[in-house]
Order: structure tokens, then C-alpha cells, then sequence
């Protein structure tokens, strides 16, 4: 589509965030892969401007200033010189964190300010468009870990932000920190597919990686494999949903469920019966789990 257009429009280019200002000779749109694309505004008329609306979303979004920090890191992961990351160091441990925020909801610079305000230091912030982006949170091992799962309690309290993120693991060097950026951010826009958690850590995303990566045909051959005549007992599937929640825990499940504790066991051994599959135990309950999230 934009070979397409810039054969119409000669002037069309696309922005990159972090490293390009936006233009107010141009006009702003975003295409449907989230690109940000620009027009020279003298060489559009009135109908064009139509026009491409009815395919394309108006774009007015104004990012923060990029800081030094946030131009070397960008440079480290994006350059495709080796030598680059040999110019920049972290003196600290690190890991990227990856956020998405529904369209439209908070300005970016309001978001930077108020995330600013909940970490103890500067952080960097590296935006891919006006609603997704990577938190760097660097370590020192005087401090401990942010809680996101706090920093979501106080968007939503305080602004009304629904966000997610995806919390990789710490790294303590910049070896192949690019293709680790990359992976990173490919797997969190995936993830969230097949969890409805708001925070998910990379360990928890595994068995959904693994999931993604099978075909379409086996992934349903799985859960039907698995699950048998229990694949459409949502009532069951429900149940066994929470024991996973709750970490195979009979007692916290049957607080959960409101449900007694034999009662539990007996509808565990009768699921146990119509398939063979024990889930109180940890290879059974891991062959579920993969069955569930191949059912998505």
C-alpha cells in the first residue's frame, strides 16, 4: 500500500519515533500495521484529505522529547553497525518492559511524566507508536523491583488507563540486545492473545510462545485430545481454570469456587475418570494448561 500511495503522493514519508520530529507541513495518518505515514499538506486537497481517511486514522499524537539516554539506547538496538553497543554502556543491570495502552487514552507525554514519578530514578521510554512502547528499567542491587501490577492500580485509579505489560528478564550486558529487543517486543504483542492477565513476566509466557508456534490444525488436535468430552463442559473447564490460577492449591480453590473442599476432589477425580488425566499433578496439570491456551 505505500509503494501504492507514494506513486499518487511523491511526498510521502514515515515517521519513526523517537528519531524524527512531526512535521506540520505534513498531515499524519496511521495505516492498520500501526505505521505512521505523512503527506506534504500543499500537495493534498480537501478531497484527498477525505479520501484518505475512509482507509487510514488521522494521526496528531506529540511525543516527548527524547533524552540522551533514550537517543543512545534507541541507537544501540536499532543501529546495524556491531560496533555500536561498544560506545555505549550500562553500568547496570536492565530489562525492557513493554507496555500497551488502549488508543487514544493518555497523551505520551502525560504517560512519561507520570511513569517518571513512579520509579525512583529516570527511565528511559522508547515509543513504536502512540499507544505501545518499551519502559527501560535499569537496576542497582541496592534496590528492588518496581510492582507493576501497582503502577497499573494507579493509572486506573487515578487516570482511568487500561495498560498491559510484558516484564522481560533482567540482562546484565548489551550483548545482542537488539535481536533481544526485537524478540522481546514481538512475543509481548502475542501474549496478550492468549492471557488476560495485565502484567505477564517472560517465564509466564512460555507455554504461550510454545502454543504459538504449533499449527492452527494441531493446536486444535490438542485440545481435543486432551480435554475429550470435557471440551465443551464449561462449568468443569471453569473449575480447573481457578485450581491453575491457584497454583493447584485444593484449599484456595474451594475458597475461590465457594465450593467445598471433597466436593472439589470429586468433581477432580471425575474429570480424572472421563479422560485419565489427574490434574493434582504436575505433568498431567501442564498438558491441561497447553490444551486450554490451544482452545484460544
Amino acid at each position: 500500500m505505500i509503494n501504492q500511495l507514494r506513486k499518487i503522493y511523491p511526498s510521502l514519508c514515515i515517521y519513526t519515533a523517537g528519531f524524527d520530529d512531526l512535521d506540520s507541513n505534513y498531515k499524519w495518518f496511521t495505516t492498520d500495521k500501526n505505521e505512521i505515514i505523512g503527506f506534504y499538506e500543499e500537495e493534498l486537497t480537501a478531497k484527498d484529505i477525505s479520501l484518505l481517511t475512509t482507509f487510514l486514522l488521522p494521526y496528531h499524537i506529540q511525543f516527548p522529547i527524547p533524552t540522551l539516554e533514550e537517543k543512545k539506547w534507541r541507537e544501540v538496538i536499532y543501529s546495524t553497525e556491531s560496533s555500536a553497543d561498544a560506545e555505549f554502556k550500562s553500568s547496570n543491570s536492565y530489562r525492557f518492559v513493554y507496555f500497551s495502552i488502549q488508543k487514544n487514552q493518555i497523551d505520551p507525554i502525560l504517560f512519561k511524566e507520570v511513569i517518571q514519578e513512579l520509579f525512583a530514578k529516570q527511565v528511559s521510554i522508547l515509543w513504536e507508536n502512540g499507544h505501545e512502547g518499551v519502559i527501560i528499567e535499569e537496576q542497582t542491587i541496592y534496590e528492588d523491583s518496581i510492582s507493576f501490577e501497582q503502577i497499573i492500580d494507579i493509572l486506573m485509579s487515578d487516570l482511568y488507563v487500561k495498560i498491559n505489560f510484558f516484564v522481560g528478564p533482567f540482562k546484565k550486558n548489551l550483548k545482542d540486545v537488539a535481536q533481544h529487543y526485537q524478540s522481546l517486543t514481538n512475543v509481548a504483542k502475542k501474549v496478550f492473545i492468549y492471557s488476560n492477565k495485565t502484567v505477564v513476566t517472560y517465564i509466564d509466557a512460555l507455554p504461550f510462545l510454545l502454543i504459538n508456534q504449533t499449527e492452527p490444525d494441531l493446536r486444535s488436535d490438542i485440545s481435543q485430545t486432551i480435554l475429550q468430552e470435557t471440551l465443551t463442559d464449561e462449568e468443569t473447564l471453569k473449575m480447573i481454570e481457578v485450581f491453575f490460577q491457584c497454583n493447584l492449591n485444593i484449599s484456595e480453590t474451594s475458597k475461590v469456587l465457594h465450593m467445598h473442599r471433597n466436593s472439589l476432589q470429586y468433581r477432580l477425580d471425575r474429570f480424572f475418570e472421563k479422560t485419565g488425566i489427574d490434574v493434582r499433578q504436575f505433568h498431567h496439570a501442564m498438558a491441561v494448561y497447553l490444551a486450554f491456551l490451544a482452545r484460544k
